[in-house]
């Protein structure tokens, strides 16, 4: 057994003959009576109080103990008091990826997560506590692949408290705990008449970035972050190479998404409106810090800035240029005088990647090449989001048997399909 159990309500004494005696103490009947200790393999001593009648079970917890630690699963009972709260802030101070990705898992767990579970010890969590969360959030957030990623990241602060001995199990892994299952939405892109009608819409300075985004296949970070120098009209390419993102309230030149580098076709037509655009419009030197705020200072000449010569802001863009362009098209409402636009979540600057995608489906591209022009990390990817835009093959598969057959049943016209 690890340490010892020590009866609080009873005391040894040695009497005149030296024989020992078990005697009351000044503590008998008031309190806990046993006091189970042990040294933990820090050295420091630990102990729990059970009550009277109870020593059977101050055993079987120095068993437990002791099993704990002859495994290598011993947990440290002071360290699970810590509160979901406290740790939450002492494990997102400690992560390593990217600043952005920092504050997006950040913001999930503070405004989703700490206002349920702050104050509850990380050491009390069962599935139960987890089943409940989720209920709750599922009214205060309805978007079900919103909900998975805050529940993912809560699962991960789990995963980080079990490897530094907080708690013993991810209470997210129990089989009764069900993730959010994330919403199987089908893509259905612009139409042509939709993306010039937007195109229309917006101020001449940034017309272009339709052509950059719905052309190009462009993110929104890569059009604002597009510089002269990648623009390739000779060889017809666009060379990805760095987008601007706000991080901590700066804006930052970064990577495109996942780092991946790319080249994308440059359609003639499309040359001729950002040349035409640029020729309006003079690229704009603009020193942004590079991935982070405190980064190295980087320079390029961009070709599309503000009206004061400076880089987009996404959220400026969002709701002052592109929200009014979406109203002018008749896919948003116009504002209301002292109100906001409508949300348009389906129908941002995005959706011109979506566009970009249809197209090259309709025209016979395939996955592959498109993934490799969207910057996707996979084909699979590309695939599990646009084969439903994917041409049907059922006409060629009629061509191509009627081409054989045709020798054995000659037919002038063919009938309809039914």
């Amino acid at each position: 057994m690890a340490g010892h159990i020590q009866d609080r309500w009873y005391k040894t004494e040695t009497d005149i003959a030296g024989k020992t005696l078990r005697v009351k103490s000044d503590r008998y009947g008031i309190g806990l009576r046993y006091r189970a200790r042990y040294v933990g393999p820090d050295g420091t001593e630990e102990s729990k109080s059970f009550p009277d009648r109870q020593k059977g079970l101050a055993e079987k917890w120095l068993n437990r103990i002791k099993a704990d630690m002859d495994a290598g699963h011993y947990i440290d009972p002071k360290a699970g008091q810590i509160t979901f709260r406290e740790y939450a802030a002492k494990w997102l101070s400690g992560l390593t990826t990217d600043i952005g990705s920092q504050e997006v898992v950040g913001r999930r767990i503070r405004l989703h997560a700490v206002p349920y579970l702050g104050t509850r010890p990380m050491g009390s969590f069962k599935p139960e506590h987890m089943r409940t969360w989720l209920n709750k959030l599922k009214s205060a957030v309805p978007n079900a692949t919103y909900r998975r990623a805050i529940y993912d990241s809560v699962s991960s602060m789990f995963n980080a408290a079990v490897d530094d001995g907080v708690v013993r199990k991810n209470p997210c892994h129990a089989q009764s705990v069900k993730a959010p299952t994330p919403e199987l939405r089908l893509i259905k892109p612009w139409t042509a008449v939709r993306v010039l009608a937007v195109r229309s819409g917006l101020p001449g300075r940034y017309e272009a970035t339709v052509d950059a985004a719905g052309g190009c296949g462009l993110r929104q970070g890569e059009v604002f972050g597009l510089a002269e120098e990648n623009i390739d009209f000779t060889t017809g390419w666009v060379h990805v190479r760095q987008q601007v993102k706000r991080v901590g309230g700066t804006l930052v030149f970064a990577p495109p998404k996942r780092g991946k580098l790319r080249d994308t076709p440059l359609s003639p037509v499309v040359a001729v409106g950002l040349h035409d655009h640029m020729r309006q419009f003079p690229p704009v030197e603009v020193t942004l810090p590079w991935k982070t705020p405190d980064g190295p200072p980087v320079t390029l000449k961009l070709v599309f800035t503000s009206a004061v010569g400076n880089a987009i802001w996404r959220s400026y863009f969002d709701d002052y240029v592109w929200k009014p362009a979406l109203a002018h098209a008749g896919v948003i409402p116009p504002k209301e005088p002292g109100a906001r636009y409508a949300a348009a979540p389906d129908d941002g600057m995005h959706a011109l990647r979506h566009f970009y995608a249809s197209v090259l489906l309709d025209a016979g591209e395939n996955i592959k090449a498109l993934s490799i022009y969207l910057g996707h990390s996979d084909p699979g990817f590309t695939l599990r989001i646009y084969t439903h835009l994917m041409p049907s093959s059922e006409e060629r598969t009629r061509a191509a048997v009627s081409s054989v057959f045709q020798h054995i049943h000659p037919v002038l016209e063919l009938p309809a399909a039914a």
